[in-house]
């Protein structure tokens, strides 16, 4: 994308892959050598003080690389994929505008679809939901089901809990449109390349495993803690986290130390295989070996 009367920018680089593969490593040391700025895409970190849990890059990692969209949000308040579609593309503009490269770097796969993609969100409508929430109450999920089947039967064949079901009836009802064409396809907003971490799938389930020891012991309980008091359960983004649910129940005497962590590890994996059929499943990614001595150099010749 371009501004009026200038040259055309540069694509957006973004890098992606799972959790615990060294994204935020690379997006640094590419900002160095391609003269960048980082955004940051993974929706945990927009949450001020969860810093272990998330293991979010440290002032001393940015090695002086400017970051945006970290620490914007309190731990209250609910993370949204719109929001943030607005202000990641005002910051890759903004980035732009100084000559410089935005570099994405996250793992939340939705996050990066909304910010690289042409992607609408369609509104919402409390009191249009109250009634259809209502009604599922009074009366069943079949008769909303057979009337998404009606509207919009490409949803009605991919939705099954209440909440899906509600909210696809919802926007057909306050836009008039089915649900199922506000499916992200495949088409860039502006020029962009996706940079994939390949992984060793065991080498990745070990390091996971010695990640969130890692996090216990540079006092993870201490920050849930911390965060609790802050009003950790009251968000409902930033209380079902990876760790933070778990240790919340450490909180609450309903496990120990050691059974938060191993429940917090087996979680973390499956989230990573998650995040791998996700990325996986984009043909447009380029994919490169995590641990490939030359992969700052390949990215940047990528970039």
């Amino acid at each position: 994308m371009s501004t009026s009367g200038s040259e055309p920018q540069p694509p957006v680089i973004a890098v992606v892959g799972p959790t615990g593969s060294g994204k935020s490593d690379l997006g640094v040391n590419l900002a160095l050598a391609l003269g960048g700025e980082v955004i940051n895409a993974d929706a945990l970190q927009f949450y001020r003080g969860m810093d272990i849990g998330t293991a979010k890059i440290t002032v001393e990692e940015r090695k002086g690389v400017p970051h945006h969209l970290l620490d914007t949000m309190d731990v209250t308040e609910e993370a949204s994929v719109a929001d943030f579609q607005a202000e990641c593309r005002a910051a890759i503009q903004e980035i732009h505008s100084r000559g410089k490269r935005a570099i994405l770097v996250g793992g939340s796969g939705l996050y990066v679809r909304a910010a690289l993609d042409v992607l609408e969100f369609p509104g919402t409508d409390q009191m249009v939901r109250k009634e259809l929430e209502q009604e599922c109450e009074t009366h069943g999920l079949a008769p909303l089901r057979t009337r998404l089947e009606e509207v919009d039967p490409v949803s009605a064949a991919r939705l099954g809990d209440a909440r899906r079901v509600i909210r696809a009836l919802e926007v057909h009802q306050i836009t008039g449109r089915p649900f199922s064409s506000f499916m992200p396809q495949r088409d860039y907003f502006q020029p962009a390349i996706q940079i994939g971490l390949s992984v060793d799938r065991e080498v990745l389930r070990e390091r996971l495993a010695q990640r969130v020891h890692r996090m216990v012991e540079a006092g993870l309980q201490e920050e849930v803690a911390r965060l609790d008091a802050a009003g950790l359960r009251k968000g409902k983004t930033a209380s079902r986290a990876l760790g933070y649910a778990q240790f919340l129940k450490v909180l609450d005497g309903e496990a120990d130390v050691a059974a938060a962590a191993e429940e917090t590890i087996v979680a973390t994996r499956q989230f990573a295989r998650r995040q791998l059929t996700w990325f996986r499943a984009d043909p447009r990614i380029a994919w490169l070996d995590w641990q490939d001595p030359q992969l700052v150099a390949k990215a940047a010749a990528a970039a």
